[in-house]
């Protein structure tokens, strides 16, 4: 890629990242809001996961319980907003707390498999990070206060949890395919279990998310969400390849980027905003805060790549080099150094290609770019999240923005 200017390349990147979707009809859908009943176990499960799932003391992330004694903002509304300091994570404690438990109770009673019940829930064990249920539940009370309510409905929480689902689903297939040994500070699945039962897995929590969506019985969020998988495979397949021409490549990476994670948030937001009822211009508001916020994630998860501890990002670094793909700091420290072209081409693969790479990474401005355009989608996302009506949970939407631009893992 010929080295350009900040303007330019943002005029560029801004072509290169439009993507079409399904117009939405507007349907009737159910106002009850989320109350939670949590269904009974069954005797049958595995001893471990019967004792956890039942456990009602949620044990909490170091951030929520940071979040809890740090926060100053109280959620009683309507009424009037004071400029009170917002807290995401206080903001949506109430909602999300049991959600990981919720997921493990769904997986456990669809199947009478014993060996499924563990490999499925090994990743809802609370320590991830729920980066998407937090922004489907923030939107959707955004959007709800937006249209004069102020409830989250039983049907939008269940995306939240789809969300979830889907992702931890995309992990285990992950895990098999790049042949994984670490993930979030304990061993990938696939070294627990055999590659088979892992796939299938994988399947499994996919398949039980979608018996979640068609109960929610609406047709235009059943099409949304389900794009989401269509993605996800396409975006698995396009990973595959490598394009010859810079400009091609460039492309590629943002398409694929877009498929493999930002979907999945654009969608989940405008299925929650389709659940509110409101106008087909505020679906695609929500829709774009997430695509925005979904790039931005991942340029920001491949700059950390680079720059990031093992143990801050719990999996190994410089991880993406050793599986021969370029991502955004690798593209743009082409402009200085072309001879990563012929290395991207044979994706990393002769002795000293991983290290040389990363050198330089380093010695270009690749990570400063990369920055510059995780940001550039983050203001975006900002300028969207500013149309809506002003409420605790739209001031949270701006700062999460921020938050994704200055995490560190």
């Amino acid at each position: 890629m010929a080295c350009i200017g900040s303007s330019r390349l943002c005029a560029r990147v801004e072509r290169l990242c439009q993507f079409g979707h399904f117009a939405q009809l507007r349907r009737k859908v159910s106002t009850t809001t989320c109350v939670k009943s949590r269904p009974v176990i069954p005797a049958r499960t595995d001893g471990a996961l019967l004792q956890h799932c039942q456990n009602k003391t949620n044990t909490r992330d170091s951030r929520i319980g940071l979040a809890r004694a740090t926060s100053t903002m109280q959620t009683q509304m309507p009424g009037s907003l004071p400029d009170y300091q917002i807290d995401p994570y206080r903001l949506v404690e109430d909602d999300l707390k049991d959600i990981f438990d919720d997921i493990q109770v769904e997986l456990i009673n669809s199947t009478a498999e014993k060996k499924l019940q563990p490999i499925s829930t090994y990743y809802f064990d609370g320590q991830g990070k729920a980066v998407r249920p937090m922004f489907t539940v923030l939107m959707a009370r955004a959007i709800n206060y937006h249209n004069g309510r102020n409830v989250l409905l039983h049907s939008q929480r269940q995306i939240a949890m789809i969300a979830e689902m889907i992702h931890s689903a995309s992990l285990l297939h992950d895990d098999v395919i790049d042949q994984s040994d670490f993930r979030r500070g304990k061993p990938s699945v696939n070294v627990v279990w055999s590659q088979k039962e892992v796939a299938m897995a994988g399947n499994y929590i996919l398949s039980v998310a979608c018996i979640m969506l068609s109960k929610i019985k609406n047709n235009d969020v059943t099409i949304t969400v389900s794009q989401v998988v269509a993605d996800l495979v396409q975006g698995e397949f396009m990973q595959l390849g490598s394009k010859e021409t810079e400009n091609e490549r460039f492309a590629h990476y943002l398409t694929k980027t877009y498929r493999k994670t930002a979907s999945l948030i654009a969608n989940c937001l405008k299925a929650v905003a389709i659940l509110s009822q409101v106008d087909d211009h505020t679906i695609e508001m929500a829709f774009q805060y997430g695509r925005n916020v979904g790039l931005a994630f991942q340029l920001v998860d491949d700059l950390l790549d680079f720059v990031a501890s093992s143990t801050a990002m719990g999996k190994p670094t410089a991880a993406d080099l050793r599986l021969g793909l370029a991502t955004a700091p690798v593209l743009f420290a082409c402009e200085r150094y072309p001879e990563l072209n012929a290395m991207i081409m044979r994706r990393f693969q002769e002795p000293g290609d991983v290290e040389k790479a990363f050198e330089l990474v380093h010695k270009s401005n690749g990570l400063e770019q990369t920055r510059f355009l995780a940001k550039k989608h983050c203001v975006e996302a900002n300028k969207i999240a500013q149309s809506l009506t002003k409420s605790p949970y739209q001031k949270a939407l701006i700062l999460m923005a921020d938050l994704v631009i200055n995490r560190m893992k």
